[in-house]
């Protein structure tokens, strides 16, 4: 519990400077980020929610927590059945269904 309420005390003072000197929380503050591409407060949400959250893949155009991203779809071939759509990782050669179409690796997910 102690070195949480280290890191806190330091987060809080990390905006404070003496004559334009950097403090040690601001270098403490660089150095995570130098070293994790986390900042202090990162590792904080981090820890708390079990997750891995960044403030640098946030100013990447990434999501903040790398939980949150959404997967790309792999590569799909979709058929009509009888009453419902089924979809394979591969097309379905020879096959008796239409073919609805074909969703190639890497395009943006869908929602």
């Amino acid at each position: 519990m102690r070195p949480v309420l280290v890191c806190l005390g330091l987060m809080l003072l990390g905006g404070c400077s003496v004559g334009g000197l950097a403090t040690p929380a601001m270098w403490l503050e660089g150095a995570s980020v130098v070293a994790t591409d986390k900042t202090i407060g990162d590792h904080v949400i981090s820890y708390s929610q079990g997750k891995n959250c960044s403030t640098v893949r946030k100013e990447r155009g990434l999501t903040y927590c790398e939980e949150d991203e959404i997967a790309e779809p792999e590569e799909v071939y979709c058929y009509r059945t009888l009453g419902n759509v089924t979809c394979y990782n591969r097309p379905a050669h020879g096959s008796k269904y239409e073919a609805l179409g074909h969703i190639p690796a890497g395009s943006p997910p869908t929602r």
